[in-house]
C-alpha cells in the first residue's frame, strides 16, 4: 500500500494519515466552503484558503467574525485571520489559529494567476463561461 493512503477506518490510522500527509496533499486540506454569492460565480461549493481572502469565522469562540486570512500554517493545518486575536498571561496579544473547516470564504483574493487557472478549468468542466 503507498504511504499515505489508508482503507482503515480507525480514527487513529485516519489521523496518522493527516499528520503525515505530504505539502500538495495538506493544500487541499486547508480547503474552506464558499458563500453564495462566490458558489454561483464559480459553480464549487469549497476553495483552498489562500493569504489575503477576506473569511468568515463559522464556528466556535469567534463566531460571526470577518477577516483577511494573514497566515497559514500547513504544518499544523490552521489559518490565522486579522483582528481574533487572544491575550497571553505575559500581556502579549497572539493571533487564534483556526481549522479551515470553520471558515467560509466571502471575497477570494484572485491575484494569483494558478487560483485563476484551478477556477476555469472547473467552469470549462462544467460547461459554463467565465
Amino acid at each position: 500500500m503507498a504511504k499515505g493512503k489508508t482503507k482503515s477506518k480507525q480514527p487513529r490510522k485516519q489521523r496518522k494519515v493527516l499528520y503525515e500527509a505530504p505539502l500538495h496533499k495538506r493544500q487541499k486540506l486547508m480547503s474552506a466552503t464558499l458563500s453564495k454569492e462566490l458558489r454561483e460565480k464559480f459553480h464549487r461549493r469549497s476553495l483552498p484558503v489562500r493569504k489575503g481572502d477576506e473569511v468568515k469565522v463559522m464556528r466556535g469562540e469567534f463566531k460571526g467574525r470577518t477577516g483577511k486570512v494573514i497566515k497559514i500554517d500547513l504544518k499544523k493545518l490552521r489559518v490565522y485571520i486579522e483582528g481574533i486575536t487572544r491575550k497571553k498571561s505575559t500581556g502579549e496579544e497572539v493571533h487564534v489559529p483556526i481549522h479551515p473547516s470553520n471558515l467560509m470564504i466571502i471575497k477570494a483574493d484572485m491575484n494569483d494567476k494558478m487560483r485563476q487557472k484551478i477556477i476555469e478549468r472547473t467552469l470549462a468542466a462544467k460547461g459554463v463561461k467565465a
